[in-house]
């Protein structure tokens, strides 16, 4: 007995229609169930088209019952690139970057984004000593959507201190060149003076109210899904870091016989109460502790208070930034201690980050579950800078001032060098 007479014949063309749509069909179901387990928005989209063939309930707002409704995985981001809830705050991230660094920018600008920057959308604000070219203006273009500011550094901002001239500058870096890293550099010794005391009063940056600095070939390990900006205004925190080393000795012989004088001399500008001895031994003389400021988190007030002002002014007039190699590490990591006390100086231990040279790595359980990088390489756990700072606490003025005057003997013949 053969088929049914139903009254017509299937045509090629119908056979490939079917084909096509049972083809379609299976594709909607499968990306359906993916959707589903993993928890994107795609479900709702294919849920009207799909029959409930999984046994879904609506408890778990039509997804199939999977381990993230048990809490024991986050479910993914619906969007990566939707903006996170909350205000923000007059924030930029600010980068000091040359054109030939643009490989090195984008690696951390990639990171930095997916990382933070995706979601909440803070302006970046590049600076240059040069105009930055249209390849590079393209090229950061490619890495981000979020608003990129460029600006150039004039002869106000890079240059030399007042109180040198190039012919002597010119004789210190021939006899510094072999004893410490950028030794003979120029432009590294107008870099650490930009970065002391001239960049937040570069027309971007001088009516934001803080800044998070970032550098070219710096990498991010963990996700940071809370804004620090919000975070340090809403706990009254006013300088953040990461990683604490000590300083080469060498390149700041006398900066601390120097801060010493600005100390006694302006010793008015000083809170009652600050975490000096942080920086500052009981013998009165300077540890080498400084907080790596290639990361921090800074309201920038602090940089335009009188007190800093004038701690930077008196620095600049020392020549130390070009006879010596004074960097903006110490200078701002020393003003901090000095200026302010520990409740408003935080280490950010969550989130990983590593500038060439240094790594820091959460081992904390919690933290580390955000991250992509082993704890067992961090630097930050092994140091005794980083050490000293979860152990010490504020110091009263005129606790600092006595230790100042019991050690001056020591320092008198960085005065006679001084006065020459």
């Amino acid at each position: 007995m053969g088929p049914p007479n139903i009254g017509f014949k299937p045509t090629a063309r119908m056979y490939k229609l079917t084909v096509l749509v049972a083809a379609a069909a299976a594709v909607c179901f499968t990306m359906w169930m993916a959707s589903s387990l993993l928890g994107t928005e795609l479900a709702p989209a294919f849920g009207s088209v799909v029959p409930n063939v999984l046994g879904t309930s609506k408890d778990t707002g039509g997804r199939q019952a999977s381990p993230l409704d048990a809490g024991r995985l986050e479910a993914a981001r619906v969007s990566y690139d939707a903006p996170a809830p909350g205000e923000r705050v007059n924030a930029a991230i600010v980068v000091l970057v040359r054109n030939s660094e643009l490989d090195g920018l984008r690696k951390s600008m990639r990171m930095f984004e997916d990382r933070f920057n995706r979601r909440f959308k803070y302006p970046y604000v590049l600076l240059n000593d040069q105009n930055f070219t249209q390849e590079f203006r393209e090229g950061i273009a490619a890495i981000t959507k979020n608003e990129v500011r460029y600006g150039v550094l004039d002869d106000t901002l890079w240059g030399y201190s007042p109180s040198v001239t190039p012919e002597e500058t010119d004789v210190m870096l021939e006899r510094n060149k072999n004893r410490y890293l950028y030794g003979g550099s120029l432009s590294y010794r107008f870099m650490c003076r930009f970065q002391s005391g001239m960049f937040y009063r570069h027309p971007l940056v001088r009516d934001l109210d803080w800044y998070w600095r970032l550098e070219p070939d710096v990498e991010y390990y963990c996700d940071i899904d809370y804004d620090p900006f919000v975070f340090m205004r809403d706990n009254g925190i006013r300088y953040g870091f990461t990683i604490a080393p000590r300083e080469g000795r060498r390149t700041v012989e006398s900066l601390w016989y120097h801060t010493r004088e600005w100390i006694k001399q302006n010793a008015e500008l000083l809170p009652a109460r600050s975490l000096v001895n942080w920086v500052m031994g009981t013998d009165g003389h300077y540890n080498l502790c400084h907080f790596w400021s290639n990361f921090e988190i800074v309201d920038l007030s602090l940089y335009r208070s009188a007190a800093y002002e004038s701690y930077f002014r008196y620095l600049d007039n020392a020549k130390g930034f070009f006879y010596e190699r004074w960097g903006d590490a110490p200078v701002h990591s020393i003003a901090a201690a000095l200026l302010l006390g520990k409740g408003e100086i935080h280490w950010f231990e969550d989130i990983g980050y590593k500038h060439p040279g240094m790594l820091h790595c959460p081992r904390d359980p919690g933290m580390h579950s955000k991250c992509v990088c082993d704890p067992a390489r961090s630097y930050t756990y092994r140091s005794a800078c980083q050490t000293r700072f979860s152990k010490v606490n504020n110091m009263a003025k005129e606790r600092m001032l006595q230790l100042i005057n019991q050690s001056e003997s020591e320092y008198r013949s960085f005065g006679e060098s001084a006065a020459e």
